[in-house]
């Protein structure tokens, strides 16, 4: 059993930056893959990004490619989405998953947070 537990969130102007943590406690962090999905208000919960268990290996939305940065400190049960050059558009809450297995763009993660609001003012 893996607890999820996202922070960082907050109201932001366009352009500016923010980084999500995910504190993980449980099970052994290292093993699992970690994605971040997020879900505007009336819109399906849509993948961000992914790290496979080491860290070394990445994939990203078009939509944030080039402006977001997932990353992870096993040693510190902790990963990472580094947000910068926000826009309006990515307003919505960030949850992030934890999987056995190979990392995957699809929401079928074993374990999930709670979620953070990001909001980006224009």
């Amino acid at each position: 059993q893996v607890q999820l537990v996202e922070s960082g969130g907050g109201l932001v102007q366009a352009g500016d930056s923010l980084r999500l943590s995910c504190a993980a406690s449980g099970r052994t962090f290292g093993s699992y893959a970690v994605g971040w999905f997020r879900q505007a208000p009336g819109k399906e919960r849509e993948f961000v990004a992914t790290v496979n268990w080491s860290g070394d290996t990445t994939l990203y939305a078009d939509s944030v490619k080039g402006r977001f940065t997932i990353s992870r400190d096993n040693a510190g049960n902790t990963a990472y989405l580094l947000m910068n050059s926000l826009k309006p558009e990515d307003t919505a809450v960030y949850y992030c998953a934890a999987k056995t297995g190979g990392y995957t763009i699809y929401p079928t993660y074993d374990y999930w947070g709670q979620g953070t609001q990001v909001t980006v003012s224009s």
